[in-house]
This record gives C-alpha cells, structure tokens and sequence, in this order.
C-alpha cells in the first residue's frame, strides 16, 4: 500500500473511533456550506431575475422624458410639464444616424369596455415603430399602419392582461369591437406576454392605438404634438453614451436652451440601468457569501480544537510511530490528510443541504433561486482549504513531539 493510502486509512480509522466527536465536527462544516450556497443561490436568483427584466424593457434603448422646468421664478418637478414633441422624436430620426429606430408616447390610464365587461388600463398612444423600438413580439393579429396612423384610424392592439379581463377564455378578440371612453375601437391584434418592469409594472396591462388617434379622439391634449416619452433603439450597444449625449445636444438645441441653463428634459440610459443593478446584485451576492462564510470559519476552528484533542489522547501513539520509523512529515502528515477528510466530508454534505435548502426556498416562498455549479464547486475547495488551513497547527504540533516524552506520556 502506498503512503498516501495508508495514511488514509489510519485517518479513517482514527476519526471511526470517536463518530459521534466527529460528526459534531463535520456539522460545522455541513451548515456553513450550506448557508453558503444556499445565500449564493438566492443572491444570483435575485440579479438574474433583474437582469431579465431589463432585457425586458431593452438593453440598448434610451429613453427621453419630461424634466423639471423653471418659468418666471417657479419650478416644476420632472414630468410635471409635458417639454417634449413629436417633432422632437422626428428630429432624433433624422438627424441621429445610430438611431435605428425612434418612437414616441402618450398615455392616461382609461375604462375599457367590452360587452358588459369593463377594465381601467393604459391606454398608449404611439407610433407603427414602437414595436420595433421595443422588441415586443406580436401574439396575433396585427400593429397598426402608417397610413393608420396618419388617419388617426380607430383601432387597436391589446396587451394579454387586458385581454384576460375582457374576453372569456378561449375567446379570439380579434375583429372584435370595444369602447375606450365610450368611442368604438376596431382590435386588430394582441401583444405578445412581456411581465412586470423592475418597478413592479405590469407592462401587459395596455391597449395601444395610433398616436393621433390617442391625441385627437380618446385622450386629449392642450398642444397637439406633446409627447409623455421618446424611445430610441441604438443601433451598437457599445454607443450609448455617445447617442445620449448627441439627444442632449438636439433636444437643447431645439428648445432653445442657453448654455448653463438646466435641460427641460431627462436622457435615461437603460444600459447604465443594467449595469448599476447587475453591480448592486454582484456586491448584494458576495455580502451575503461573506455573512455565511463566518459558518465556515466556525466550522474550521471546531476541526482544529478536535484535532488538537486527539493529539492529546494519542501522543504515545505517537511516539510508537517515531520510535519504529516515521518521519515528523509522516506524522504531520497522517493529521492534515484527518483534517482534510473531515472538511470534506462537512462539504460535500453541506453542498447536498445548501441546494435542497435553496429549491426548498424557491419552491416554498416564490423567490428566484439560481444554483450556480460554479458557487457549489468554489464552496467546497473553500471547505477543503479551511480544512487545511486548520489543519496545520495540531499536526505541526503532533509532528514536533518528542519520540521520548510521547512514550511515556500516560
């Protein structure tokens, strides 16, 4: 038998001779792998879930809203005064060569009727390019035309939401006819599913129309032409920055805005969204991987304190082995490779509970879980290393005993 698989075995059995000592031993280890993984897990759910939603809303999208504004002395907050045109949004598509595509928006939450069945949901008035600008798929049907558009047509395109209010399952809206404050809409389409934004907004609650058709036959307006939001879509992620500053540039420059003067409008780029919330996530997830660390640190002092009792119980053990031929590295050895075995023993049970712990979590309380491998692999080599670590002083100091003094310790 090798060295190695005879120290092991010697391990084994000195650990098998006290099971109940080393089973308390490896529970420390069992539970700070476990709250490791399980904490990671929740952690990466969380981020993965934020991620997802703004994907959503669209990763390479800037989005032009309202500011705060100051006339004759008073200010207004942001978006209490509509600042932005259609003309505007027309602008940014001519003159901005990275925009792919540009839409704009109005909109007011209304009653929707349909038979004797009624919904107050938002109603969206907005270009044919909105679809395009957000990346949002159809279901059936179809999206309104230019042409639509320009005759301010009376139709529209529902979101699943309010098609789940209105029309009884099964039931095809299209072709159909409802009433938006009481003027009839001819439906068209429906929206594909899109979910709730990252502040809790369900984006499948809305009818959308034809801009015009909003402004001049269901919503209203003091100023033809105002908008409530322009989206662009950029065409190179990697030009964000570049695209928000050139907006700045137009918008100001269209409202006649005098250098030093604060913009009557807000530029909000989702890309810089994406990343603080996926860097919040990163620092959330290494917090609570540190927190359940500590269980592990625990875990390692309990190693070492019964490693440091068994050299105790068998220094004369020791000192037979000197005294018929081991090396100190045999004994340092024999006591790294015990520490090793316990630590990850505790890991791989521990990995075993923090995932069982992290499906239960998901399935119990709705929460996103993520189960990375990559967490599970990193907790048990941190295991084995604390193992290790702790390891070292009991068996240096088993391996520094005096062959003598061991024998004749009773």
């Amino acid at each position: 038998m090798t060295l190695w698989g005879s120290t092991l075995l010697i391990a084994l059995r000195a650990l098998g001779r006290n099971p109940l000592r080393s089973g308390l031993t490896v529970l420390g280890v069992v539970i700070g792998v476990a709250a490791v993984i399980a904490m990671v897990s929740v952690g990466q759910g969380a981020a993965a879930a934020v991620r997802a939603q703004i994907d959503n809303l669209g990763t390479n999208v800037v989005m032009v809203v309202p500011g705060a504004t100051t006339a004759g002395g008073v200010r207004s907050g942001s978006g209490s005064v509509t600042t932005l045109t259609e003309g505007d949004a027309r602008a940014i598509a001519r003159d901005l060569a990275a925009a792919a595509e540009v839409t704009w928006v109005k909109r007011e939450v209304a009653q929707v009727a349909y038979g004797n069945r009624n919904w107050s949901t938002g109603i969206q008035g907005s270009s044919p390019t909105f679809l395009a600008v957000r990346d949002w798929p159809l279901r059936a049907g179809r999206f309104f035309t230019q042409s639509e558009e320009d005759s301010a047509a009376r139709v529209a395109v529902l979101g699943q939401t309010l098609v789940e209010q209105l029309y009884a399952p099964g039931e095809d809206p299209i072709g159909t006819t409802l009433r938006i404050r009481n003027v009839p809409f001819r439906v068209i389409g429906t929206l594909g599913r899109k979910g709730q934004t990252t502040w809790g907004q369900d984006q499948d609650d809305v009818i959308m129309v034809p801009f015009r058709t909003a402004e001049r036959r269901v919503l209203g307006t003091t100023a033809l032409g105002s908008v409530n939001m322009i989206v662009v879509s950029v065409r190179a992620a990697d030009r964000m920055d570049d695209v928000s500053e050139a907006i700045t540039t137009l918008v100001r420059a269209r409202h006649r805005i005098p250098a030093g003067e604060d913009d009557d409008f807000t530029v909000r780029n989702m890309a810089e969204m994406f990343e603080t919330s996926v860097a919040a996530s990163r620092v959330m997830s290494q917090l609570l991987a540190a927190i359940a660390s500590i269980s592990l640190l625990v875990g390692g002092i309990g190693i070492m304190n019964t490693l440091l009792v068994s050299v105790t119980e068998r220094t004369r053990e020791i000192g037979v082995r000197m005294a018929v031929g081991a090396k100190a590295r045999h004994i340092l050895l024999q006591f790294l490779v015990e520490s090793t075995v316990l630590s990850l023993a505790g890991g791989a049970l521990g990995a075993l509970l923090g995932v069982a712990i992290a499906s239960g979590i998901g399935r119990f309380t709705g929460w996103p879980v993520l189960i990375a491998p990559e967490a599970v692999a990193i907790a048990l080599g941190f295991a084995a290393a604390v193992g290790l670590v702790f390891g070292v002083y009991p068996a240096r100091r088993a391996s520094r005993l005096d062959p003598i003094a061991a024998l004749r310790h009773e």
